[in-house]
C-alpha cells in the first residue's frame, strides 16, 4: 500500500492543494507558511502513534491479556495521554487539523468507556471470537473484538510456509485465550450477551471444522475463494484441531452457565448519551435518538403507503424466481447503477468504482430461505448496490490512503459508524430522489421498506441499551414494524443484528442518525454555497465528502462548511 508523508508539512501541503482547488468552501484546510513551520501537528501525530501502541493489549504466551490487572494498568495510563493531548498548542490550526485532534480525543474516550462501562472482555462472551473468514463491509469489525484477529481472508491458499508459521502460532494461542476468558467472564451476569452471544463461538467452531475439511469459503474486497489446509504442516493442522476442540468446549461451558445469568446487558441511557457525544461525535442523546428514529419510522411507513397508492395501476414488482433470471437482472442493474452514478453527476468516476461492486453481486436464495434483504434484492438489486457504497469506501481506503496520519488508519471504537452506515443508508434515498428508479417506480417502495426496517431495528436497540427491553422483545418489535412481514422476529438475521447493536452502543441507530447528519451537512453546505453566490454541485460535495476520509459526519461538516455559516438553531 502506498504511504504518504505523515508530518504536518506533508498533510498541510496536500490540504493547501485541496483548498486551492475547492476555493472558499474549503476554508478549513487552508495552510500558511507560518503554520507549515509549526511543530504542533507533528506532536499530535507522534502522540497518536504512541497512543495506538498503548491501546493494544499486552501479550502473554501468544495471547492478548485482558485480565483485571492488565485492564487496571490501561486505566491508570489514560490520564497521561489526555494531559499530553490537552497540552498540544492548537492556536492557528486549520479545521482539518483540529478535526484530527478531536479524533484522537474520541479514541481516548472510547477506551475510557470500555474500561468503565462496556468492559467487553469481562461481560461479553462473543468478544472472545478470534477467527474471521469474511471481510466486513465497513472499515473494521462492527462490534468489539479481541486482539489479534485471525483474518483468514487476508491469506492466499494453499498457504505459503511463512503464513503457515504465523497461523500456527495464532491458532495455538486460542486454547489458552479461551481459558483466560472463563476467568475474565466469571462475574458477568449480562443475560442477553450470554444467551445470544454464544452463537458467535459456535460459528467459530464451525469455521474451524470447515477449514479442516477444506470446505471453508473466505470473502474479501476482491471476491471469494476456498480456504483449506492442503499442504499444511503438521504443526498448523494440530493447532487448528486444538483450537476447534477448545472452542467447542468453551461453547459447552457457555451453554451450561447461561441459564444462571439474570442481569441486564445494556449500558443505560446516561452512559449511552455520553458515548454518542464523546466517542462517536454524534450530537444526540438517547432521548433525541428515540424521537428521531420514531419519526423516521413513521415517515417511512406513511410514504410507503403513498408510493403504493401512486403505483396502484402498475403490476406488482415480483422477485426473480430462479438463479439465471437473478444473475441477468443483477448484472444489468449493476451496469445501470454505475453508469447512473457517473453520468448523472453523483460521484466522480474512479477505476475501482465498478470493480469494488462486482464481487457483491446478488446471489440467488430459494424463496423459502429468504430473509429481509433477499426479499428486496431479488426484486431490485440496485437497492443494495446503493448501500454497498461501503465497498467503494473500502476500495478508496486501499487505493487512495488519506494524507493525514490519523485518518489513514481505521478509527477505533467504530467512531466511523455515522459516516459508513449512516451515509450508506442515506445514499439509498439520495439516488432514489436523484432519479435512479425512474424506470422502475415500484422500486421506490423498496427504499421506504428498507428505511422502515432500519428505523425499527434501531429504535428497538435503544430500548435494549436502556435495559427496558430484552433482545427477544427487540426482535418482535423489529418484525412487527418491518413492512410486508419480511423480517422474522427470531430468524438468524434479526437476532444477529440485535446482538450486534447491543454489543456496540450507537451502531444500531447510526444507520438513521448518520443519514440525518448527512442531510444536515448537505443542507448547510448548500446554504453556504447559496450565500456565496455559487451553484450547488452534488458531485463536488461528494468529492469533498469522500476526500475527508472515514470519520464522523459531524467532523466532515466541521471541515466542509465555513465556521461562519449559521447553524440550524442548535
Amino acid at each position: 500500500m502506498a504511504r504518504h508523508d505523515g508530518t504536518k508539512r506533508g498533510w498541510l501541503a496536500r490540504a493547501a492543494l485541496a483548498a486551492g482547488a475547492a476555493g472558499a468552501m474549503m476554508a478549513g484546510v487552508v495552510a500558511s507558511p507560518a503554520l507549515a513551520a509549526s511543530t504542533g501537528y507533528d506532536a499530535l501525530a507522534k502522540l497518536f502513534d504512541e497512543w495506538r501502541a498503548f491501546e493494544r493489549p499486552a501479550m502473554v504466551d501468544g495471547a492478548a491479556d485482558y485480565g483485571a490487572a492488565a485492564m487496571a494498568r490501561k486505566a491508570a495510563g489514560l490520564s497521561a495521554f489526555r494531559d499530553r493531548l490537552a497540552a498540544i498548542p492548537t492556536a492557528g490550526w486549520t479545521q482539518a487539523e483540529l478535526v484530527d485532534h478531536r479524533l484522537v480525543a474520541a479514541e481516548i474516550n472510547g477506551l475510557d468507556f470500555d474500561l468503565r462501562v462496556l468492559r467487553p472482555w469481562a461481560r461479553d462472551p462473543a468478544f472472545y471470537v478470534s477467527v474471521w473468514p469474511h471481510r466486513t463491509d465497513v472499515p473494521s469489525r462492527d462490534a468489539p473484538v479481541s486482539f489479534p484477529e485471525i483474518e483468514l481472508y487476508n491469506y492466499k491458499f494453499p498457504l505459503a510456509k511463512a503464513d503457515q508459521a504465523v497461523l500456527a502460532r495464532q491458532f495455538a494461542a486460542i486454547p489458552g485465550f479461551l481459558a483466560q476468558a472463563r476467568v475474565n467472564l466469571k462475574d458477568s451476569n449480562a443475560r442477553d450477551l450470554w444467551v445470544y452471544g454464544t452463537q458467535s463461538l459456535r460459528n467459530q467452531a464451525q469455521a474451524l471444522a470447515m477449514l479442516e475439511a477444506g470446505t471453508l469459503t473466505v470473502t474479501t474486497l476482491e471476491g471469494a475463494w476456498n480456504a483449506n489446509l492442503a499442504g499444511a504442516s503438521p504443526a498448523l493442522r494440530a493447532a487448528v484441531a486444538k483450537a476447534r476442540a477448545a472452542t467447542e468446549d468453551f461453547v459447552r461451558w457457555l451453554e451450561a452457565e447461561a441459564p444462571g445469568k439474570t442481569g441486564p446487558s445494556g449500558v443505560g441511557k446516561e452512559n449511552y448519551s455520553w458515548y454518542l457525544k464523546n466517542v462517536h461525535l454524534v450530537p444526540y442523546s438517547w432521548d433525541d435518538e428515540v424521537a428521531l428514529l420514531r419519526r423516521e419510522l413513521e415517515r417511512a411507513h406513511a410514504t410507503l403507503k403513498l408510493e403504493e397508492h401512486n403505483n396502484r395501476a402498475l403490476p406488482p414488482l415480483l422477485p426473480a424466481d430462479d438463479k439465471a433470471s437473478l444473475d441477468r437482472l443483477a448484472a444489468e442493474r449493476l451496469d445501470r447503477f454505475v453508469a447512473f452514478l457517473v453520468d448523472d453527476g453523483i460521484i466522480p468516476d474512479k477505476p475501482y468504482l465498478k470493480e469494488s461492486l462486482v464481487p457483491q453481486t446478488v446471489r440467488f436464495v430459494p424463496p423459502g430461505d429468504r430473509q429481509f434483504f433477499a426479499h428486496v434484492t431479488h426484486r431490485e438489486p440496485m437497492l443494495l448496490y446503493a448501500h454497498d457504497y461501503h465497498w467503494i469506501d473500502l476500495a478508496r481506503m486501499r487505493d487512495e490512503p488519506h494524507a493525514s496520519p490519523i485518518r489513514r488508519r481505521t478509527l477505533l471504537s467504530n467512531i466511523w459508524d455515522s459516516r459508513a452506515e449512516g451515509f450508506a443508508t442515506g445514499f439509498e434515498e439520495l439516488v432514489m430522489h436523484a432519479g435512479l428508479y425512474d424506470d422502475n417506480p415500484r422500486a421506490r417502495e423498496l427504499v421506504w421498506i428498507m428505511l422502515a426496517n432500519r428505523a425499527a431495528r434501531g429504535l428497538a436497540s435503544l430500548y435494549v441499551q436502556a435495559n427496558m427491553w430484552t433482545l427477544e422483545q427487540a426482535g418482535l418489535f423489529q418484525a412487527e414494524w418491518t413492512p410486508r412481514g419480511w423480517a422474522g422476529a427470531r430468524d438468524s438475521l434479526t437476532t444477529f443484528e440485535q446482538l450486534l447493536y447491543l454489543r456496540q452502543p450507537g451502531y444500531g441507530t447510526s444507520y438513521i442518525s448518520g443519514k440525518l447528519l448527512f442531510d444536515r451537512l448537505l443542507t448547510r453546505y448548500a446554504h453556504a454555497q447559496d450565500k456565496a453566490g455559487k451553484p450547488f454541485a452534488l458531485r463536488e460535495l461528494m468529492r469533498q465528502f469522500n476526500d475527508a476520509g472515514m470519520i464522523p459526519t459531524t467532523a466532515i461538516e466541521q471541515e466542509l462548511v465555513p465556521p461562519t455559516t449559521p447553524g440550524l438553531g442548535e
